[in-house]
């Protein structure tokens, strides 16, 4: 019987020296596939949480009326003398609202020199025009409505 030689273990495999060279630099950089789906996996969430975000803003700003209830006009000013002002204005709100205002009158400086909060009472018609005479520290270049709000 004839002997058949022994069979020679398969050689053991070296990576090619690229492919090893990659692979150490990539467990040493820490690019792994763990890494790579953990980074998408971030990515995916802060888009979803900006568009969440984003649609929750959109949606408020559509359904909130309150921001268009209240304008306010300068329609003009007249300098009486050098310690009064009238200031003219125009304020457009619902009818049956009252309103408050801050006018206020300034100098060449652009300091304020007087300053008043009127409370209107509520107007039957949506806009109105008001007059309101300020009393100034010094002379008056101009007079302007500082604000309105709703009481």
């Amino acid at each position: 019987m004839a002997s058949t030689p022994p069979a020679a273990s398969p050689a053991p495999s070296t990576p090619a020296p690229d492919t090893a060279r990659s692979s150490h630099l990539d467990d040493r950089y820490g690019r792994s596939p763990g890494t790579r789906r953990r980074r998408t996996v971030i990515a995916v969430s802060v888009a979803v949480a900006f568009v969440v975000v984003f649609a929750a803003w959109v949606v408020f700003a559509a359904f909130d009326g309150d921001g268009s209830k209240l304008e306010s006009t300068d329609v003009g000013y007249t300098v009486l003398d050098d310690r009064s002002v009238d200031v003219q204005y125009t304020v457009s709100v619902q009818p049956g609202t009252e309103v408050s205002c801050a006018v206020q009158a300034q100098n060449q400086k652009f300091a304020i020199v007087g300053w008043k909060v009127v409370h209107l009472p509520a107007a039957t018609q949506h806009s109105t025009t008001y007059t309101t005479s300020l009393a100034t520290s010094e002379r008056a270049v101009t007079g302007l409505i500082y604000e309105c709000w709703l009481p």
